[in-house]
């Protein structure tokens, strides 16, 4: 495994699949999501109008894609990264935060359009499949 996908890239992959279907074809089996994305795309799913639409692409991204979950190891990056941010004056969403040290602790790659929500987070390896 080599990348892990953040919550936008997912959604991308599932609205226009064609997009990105390429890198999924090039990384099979080298693919994982954390259990926090997964929480957010369901989160998503069960807010929305096409709730049953939403969930069917959800379990067809499961079949693509491992998912890591957020576990004690996890948890204490997530507390030393939050807290070396903290005492810099630096704050962070704290999904984004759970997503990128799910990365760190696993030695991954986070792929994500949204850049600049984790620039200040050390030793973040990044790349963005959706820019042009």
């Amino acid at each position: 495994m080599n990348f892990l996908l953040d919550t936008d890239i997912c959604s991308a992959h599932m609205r226009f699949p064609t997009k990105l279907a390429h890198r999924f074809i090039q990384y099979t089996d080298q693919l994982a999501i954390s259990s926090v994305t997964l929480a957010e795309l369901f989160a998503g799913a069960y807010k929305h109008s096409q709730m049953n639409r939403l969930l069917t692409l959800i379990t067809d991204l499961l079949q693509e894609v491992r998912v890591i979950d957020f576990d004690s190891e996890c948890a204490e990056r997530f507390g030393q990264v939050r807290g070396r941010l903290l005492q810099q004056g630096i704050s962070a969403p704290t999904t984004d935060l759970m997503i990128a040290t799910a990365a760190l602790v696993h030695n991954l790659t986070l792929v994500t359009h949204n850049t600049k929500d984790f620039q200040n987070i050390p030793d973040i390896r990044m790349d963005d499949w959706l820019m042009p």
